[in-house]
């Protein structure tokens, strides 16, 4: 048991790279489509951590509200954040107000709303 335990923690500690690159090998060595290796990340801590009901919010939602005047930047930002097609990430930023991540860190939350306003988007962390 200590050994999933171990596993979970390291899953809920990857960056926004590596956890890109978990959901290309999970696709092209497993057969995995990223979009579920992202569910099966996200996951993971909720199931873990069902007895420590922390007074502190500790998973956040980046949601882009709006993409502003450079959209092209932001579809090419939220490409390359997301690991998404081109067409996926064009999509999710043309149905904004849309979930870029969910699920993740207050410091990976934070540096992704930073990057995207960066970019000219304009973003809400829920």
């Amino acid at each position: 048991m200590a050994d999933l335990r171990k596993f979970a923690e390291d899953l809920v500690n990857l960056s926004v790279k590596e956890v890109n690159e978990l959901a290309k090998i999970l696709k092209e060595e497993y057969g995995i489509e990223p979009a579920a290796a992202a569910v099966a990340v996200a996951a993971a801590p909720a199931a873990g951590g069902e007895g420590a009901a922390a007074a502190e919010k500790t998973q956040f939602d980046v949601i882009l509200k709006s993409a502003g005047g450079a959209k092209l930047q932001v579809v090419k930002l939220v490409k390359e954040l997301t690991g998404l097609g081109l067409k996926e990430a064009k999509d999710l930023v043309d149905a904004a107000p849309k979930a870029v991540k969910e699920g993740v860190s207050k410091e990976e939350a934070e540096s992704l709303k930073a990057q995207l306003e960066e970019a000219g988007a304009e973003v809400e962390l829920k």
